[in-house]
């Protein structure tokens, strides 16, 4: 309510104009101010935001606002319609077949891949389904992506591999199951890349100790990611690294200023940071060898072993071999079945402007659906079925 009252509290300019324009406007400054948001909060004008106008405007007689008031009050309910639930979690209220669906796309770091892919999404669905509104939000990637959606602050959300682990309630979900969680999408393989400074002293990973290492933005699937590999190795990230807490784009720029000595990057072939600290000749990668690997298997199954081909990128003459996992888009299972079979739809049919974000959007197949390991959401799943896929 508190964004509600700011957006009405312009009492000389409304009381100016006539009850259309005061409506066109109000709604204008609640979309700007609160944006996607617009569906958690009662869509009119309550009694007591009438009342912040009586007292912000003292020099007009208190009986005419008054007065005003409740005309506006109930024209405004009239008209724009108060009556349900503001927090409709997406679903229509009875009679509300026009009502706007809001929908918020957890995505990533601007420099990464899922950031240009939801907003890609975001305009497929707002193309193609009526009455949906679909916008996303930059985030740190997958852990802050599974909290958004746990706390009802997104609807749909990229995850890499750790959802498995906050599915099963594992990791850092150790006694807290994220068993709301439904797979919507199979995307494509996320390799992990450790990359490390022209010039710099680091031959292994176990070279890193003591080293100025970029371990991903805070609560991003990339830190999850690196914790990980560093247990494996045996060592304390807060002790045996420098650790910097940097996002894709923020992690090129400080290989830029000489700031970091290197990096774990996950994200898929073709990355823009990575395209850009290779074509700048700045980077190098570190392979990952079959026994640190199978250490990385034993604490989380879902790895499978990948290799960048050489010439991939530019200034990398030789094949590197890492490890990878299959990320996937998720949803919360409070979503309605027929909005989530109508997404999961128009993203098949639109897949080529999927493709001309991200060509590794190519592996986004039915055939890959297999690759979601947690239970699919009921429109996902009833959209396979159609299209013929065996399901489990």
């Amino acid at each position: 309510m508190n964004s509600l009252r700011g957006a009405v509290s312009r009492p000389v300019r409304f009381l100016s104009m006539g009850l259309n324009q005061v409506i066109k406007q109000r709604f204008r400054e609640v979309v700007r101010e609160g944006g996607h948001r617009f569906n958690r909060w009662k869509t009119c004008i309550y009694p007591k935001d009438v009342k912040l106008l009586i007292k912000e405007e003292s020099s007009l007689k208190r009986k005419h606002l008054a007065a005003l008031a409740l005309i506006l009050v109930i024209m405004l309910i009239a008209v724009v319609g108060c009556g349900g639930d503001a927090d409709t979690g997406g679903k229509e209220d009875e009679g509300g077949k026009d009502e706007v669906v809001f929908v918020t796309i957890g995505t990533g770091t601007t420099g990464g891949t899922y950031y240009p892919l939801g907003g890609t999404m975001a305009k497929i669905w707002n193309d193609n389904i009526a009455n949906i509104r679909a916008s996303v939000q930059s985030t740190g990637g997958t852990v802050q992506n599974i909290q958004l959606m746990a706390d009802k602050e997104a609807e749909v959300g990229f995850t890499d591999t750790k959802y498995v682990l906050a599915y099963n309630g594992r990791v850092e979900w150790e006694g807290d199951p994220q068993t709301w969680l439904r797979g919507m999408v199979p995307l494509y393989p996320e390799p992990t890349n450790i990359v490390i400074a022209k010039g710099a002293d680091i031959k292994s990973l176990d070279d890193l100790k003591g080293k100025r290492v970029s371990i991903g933005a805070v609560a991003s699937g990339t830190e999850s990611t690196s914790r990980e590999l560093f247990s494996v190795l045996g060592f304390d990230i807060d002790k045996d690294i420098q650790a910097h807490m940097l996002g894709t784009g923020d992690t090129a720029k400080a290989f830029q200023d000489k700031q970091i000595d290197a990096a774990i990057l996950v994200g898929s072939l073709g990355m823009s940071s990575i395209v850009e600290l290779t074509s700048l000749d700045l980077v190098e990668f570190l392979e990952v060898p079959d026994d640190v690997f199978e250490d990385l298997l034993a604490v989380n199954e879902t790895w499978v072993q990948f290799t960048i081909p050489a010439n991939y990128y530019q200034n990398q003459p030789e094949d590197v071999l890492t490890y990878s996992a299959f990320n996937i888009l998720s949803c919360h299972e409070d979503l309605p079945e027929d909005l989530v079979y109508e997404m999961t739809k128009a993203l098949f049919e639109e897949k080529d402007e999927l493709l001309a974000v991200r060509p590794t959007m190519e592996n986004m197949t039915l055939e890959n659906v297999e690759k979601i390991t947690i239970p699919l959401h009921p429109g996902a799943e009833k959209y396979y079925k159609e299209m013929g896929v065996n399901l489990p």
